[in-house]
């Protein structure tokens, strides 16, 4: 393809204080510092190989985050070039093909990479290297380690708004992290338009107290000081656009069949009384099999993502023993666990996620009942044991273990913090993580962990400064261990200190790392 020339206004807004490779985060493979500066001036021309729609978002980013200098340079010159760019759309799942070089020169700065992706992780970096119109240069290889580096936001607990969310797609661009994954419904409430099935927001999307022990509390939509919310069609498809634009998966999480309080108090004839009792979907029902696929079929028309998340974790099953509808199906397939039951309903859904082309992800209890969905990728949250069983089995696995990577638990002593979930899970603790599990290493299976994710459940959490004060700093944690290229903890910290002192700059909160008190 031909090479086309642009000139672009640089207006950074997004200014670091970073002035050596050492200082970005994730701290790439190899950075290698030379000597003297490629300073920014008010014109710099821009050349690329890209097609007109990698492009513009490229050209966008520059426009909006490079430094606006009163220096008048000439012959400045960004080169942006792609090697592969028939391989745009594998880019998602291999990490060879995200990898990028950056080489900054007085006059030039080249950025190459197998593809678009690559090229907007190399800016990223470029972000975190400029200092008041200055990136000393340097020579910088790079590449992820894994392909799923990720964040969880609860949206049911607590009800976020789309500008919020788009926000913390900033952050986590910036970050170089790349799937957001959206807990969408709970008995907290059902936070997303299905035209199908208006009561999931007529009747739950909203509450009469924000007050987490207060969550049974439902009410109808346009009730006088009503809590809650939902997301409209029209709001997904911006914030799935804008992440789309970020190199960013939105994998959104539909519960099943536990945590379905606000279901069945919707629709009570999916409960196993019929009369919205419990906490799970009845599994011997018929009507369960088409409520759950016809969400479903609304839910991939919005999401694009390869990934489907259906939740699968603590289901109490205490309805199921007495149901009779649930127990004639138990005993129509010759079961011997009650878990078997939700395995039955998993593998359903993943036949039809499957046929639709999507693959299935839940949480590591899809991996009880002797019937795995063979598809299925699992997201191990009960420490790394479904994990490891998962890989061994030869399914895909997301690392997130609750003692590592929930961002609810405390992250300092509790009497100086927030009420908090429980727990005790503080920056340092995040970074010694490793997520290949010692069972694993130096085995085949190490393929199959596809990375990790940090959760952020938000009972505790009503505010978005609260919200962003539990994420920040230990997303950045999560973010470099993700990419790959550990330091020591004493160095990361220094790193992280000048981070958010960025990050509040743009209007972020944060908990302060340096007034740390420690348990």
């Amino acid at each position: 393809m031909s090479k086309k020339k642009f000139f672009i206004l640089i207006g950074f807004v997004w200014v670091s204080f970073f002035t050596y490779g050492q200082n970005v985060i994730p701290l790439p493979e190899s950075y290698l510092q030379g000597e003297g500066y490629f300073e920014l001036s008010k014109t710099i021309k821009v050349v690329t190989n890209l097609p007109k729609e990698k492009e513009k978002p490229l050209e966008e980013f520059i426009n909006k985050y490079l430094i606006v200098s009163n220096i008048q340079k000439k012959n400045s010159i960004i080169e942006l070039k792609v090697t592969q760019p028939e391989k745009e759309e594998e880019a998602w799942n291999d990490t060879q093909l995200q990898a990028y070089t950056l080489s900054i020169g007085i006059d030039t700065i080249e950025i190459h990479s197998p593809t678009s992706m690559g090229l907007f992780y190399g800016l990223q970096t470029l972000r975190q290297l400029t200092n008041n119109g200055k990136i000393h240069c340097a020579e910088i290889i790079d590449k992820p380690k894994f392909r799923h580096r990720g964040l969880m936001i609860d949206c049911s607990r607590h009800f976020w708004s789309k500008e919020f969310i788009k926000k913390q797609i900033d952050a986590m661009a910036y970050l170089k992290l790349n799937r957001l994954h959206l807990h969408l419904v709970d008995g907290g409430g059902w936070r997303i338009e299905i035209t199908k099935y208006p009561d999931l927001i007529n009747k739950t999307a909203y509450r009469t107290s924000s007050d987490w022990d207060k969550k049974w509390k439902y009410c109808y939509k346009g009730t006088p000081n009503a809590y809650g919310g939902y997301y409209t069609k029209d709001d997904i498809r911006e914030i799935v656009t804008y992440a789309q634009k970020n190199y960013i998966t939105v994998i959104p999480e539909i519960e099943m069949p536990g945590h379905s309080n606000e279901v069945i108090y919707a629709y009570p004839e999916l409960s196993c009384t019929g009369k919205g009792d419990g906490f799970d979907l009845c599994i011997g029902n018929p009507k369960t099999y088409v409520f759950l696929t016809e969400v479903l079929q609304e839910i991939m028309e919005l999401f694009p993502s390869e990934y489907i998340h259906v939740g699968g974790d603590e289901a109490s099953m205490m309805y199921w023993k007495k149901c009779p509808k649930c127990m004639a199906l138990y005993k129509e397939k010759n079961m011997t666990e009650i878990i078997q039951l939700q395995s039955y309903l998993m593998a359903h859904i993943d036949e039809f996620l499957t046929k639709k082309g999507r693959k299935m992800m839940g949480w590591d209890e899809i991996l009880e009942g002797n019937q795995v969905s063979p598809g299925a990728t699992v997201l191990s949250w009960r420490g790394e044991t479904g994990g490891v069983t998962a890989a061994k089995l030869r399914h895909h696995a997301v690392m997130s273990p609750s003692e590592f990577c929930y961002l609810d638990q405390y992250q300092d002593n509790p009497s100086t913090q927030p009420k908090a979930f429980g727990g005790y899970v503080p920056l340092k603790k995040v970074y010694s993580y490793d997520p290949i599990p010692t069972q694993l290493e130096g085995t085949e299976y190490t393929k199959y962990i596809d990375g990790i994710q940090g959760n952020l459940w938000t009972e505790y959490v009503e505010t978005e400064q609260h919200a962003e004060y539990m994420i920040y700093p230990r997303i950045t944690a999560i973010a470099e261990i993700e990419w790959g290229y550990k330091s020591n903890y004493t160095e990361f910290k220094q790193r992280v200190v000048k981070m958010m002192q960025m990050l509040k700059s743009l209007g972020y909160n944060s908990f302060d790392i340096t007034k740390e008190v420690g348990k």
